[in-house]
């Protein structure tokens, strides 16, 4: 007996051999992510939803989709063993700090957090008055991928040159005249007085119109100036330069690298 006892029971303990226990199992990034408000989306993907004082924890997934009071909250069903306070969670939104709530069917909260955030982690407490943590434990944010690859393509296209028309740029004889330098806009750091190029000539000269409290530009000490296809170049003492094009009526540092930099005309 005790033999056809382990073969019909044989089958079940292979299946179950297979199953890793639901906090090891990586939760999916969730669909649909790249669409949801920045605010949800930091927040979006597994989490290991841990009471507090206890080795008690369960995987978490925040999902986008929308339901009746908030947004789809996923947990494998032995989680309702493991932290009874989740068999009444369906759903999860975000309060009025941006911090994540789990809510019951009727838009309760069940556990509320506050403080940290989704990089660090989050702590709580529970309608049933026990504290519980929030942690990423491991899980891929999907919103640290998306802002490293925003900040990786702003950096990439930050050190591209800026297409320039010269048919729509100024005209050279409009170049030379007095300037505000500005590393912010309409906020004045020095003026700089652009002199015609003698007859024939490529360069013109720059000079400081009264002192410059800027270190960086005092540094680079601008003596000259060049303008080709409709790039302006500002020539420094030791030979180097950099270029400036023309965009709402001023000119801007092209790449913008580094320090801004941004020169707008005065009238004559």
């Amino acid at each position: 007996m005790e033999k056809g006892l382990i073969r019909r029971l044989l089958p079940l303990l292979l299946l179950g051999a297979g199953s890793l226990p639901a906090a090891a199992q990586p939760a999916p990034l969730p669909r649909g992510a790249d669409k949801a408000p920045d605010a949800i989306r930091r927040w979006l993907g597994a989490w290991e939803l841990e009471l507090a004082d206890a080795p008690r924890r369960c995987t978490l997934t925040f999902g986008t989709e929308a339901t009746a009071n908030g947004r789809q909250l996923r947990f494998p069903a032995t989680c309702r063993r493991a932290l009874p306070i989740l068999d009444s969670a369906t759903a999860w939104t975000l309060n009025a700090s941006g911090q994540p709530q789990l809510l019951d069917a009727g838009g309760k909260a069940v556990v509320s957090f506050q403080g940290g955030s989704a990089e660090t982690g989050v702590e709580g407490k529970g309608s049933d008055g026990k504290g519980y943590r929030l942690s990423g434990k491991g899980h891929p944010r999907l919103a640290a991928r998306a802002l490293q690859g925003a900040a990786a393509a702003a950096s990439e296209a930050a050190q591209r040159q800026t297409t320039v028309d010269p048919a729509q740029a100024p005209a050279p004889e409009t170049v030379p005249g007095r300037y505000i330098l500005m590393r912010q806009q309409n906020r004045e750091a020095c003026r700089l007085v652009l002199s015609a190029p003698a007859a024939g000539g490529q360069q013109g000269g720059t000079a400081f119109e009264g002192s410059c409290q800027d270190v960086g530009l005092t540094i680079f000490d601008p003596v000259g100036w060049r303008y080709a296809g409709g790039r302006l170049s500002l020539v420094a003492r030791r030979g180097h330069g950099t270029e400036l094009v023309f965009e709402n009526g001023q000119w801007r540092k092209d790449p913008a690298i580094g320090a801004p930099l941004l020169m707008r005309k005065l009238a004559p």
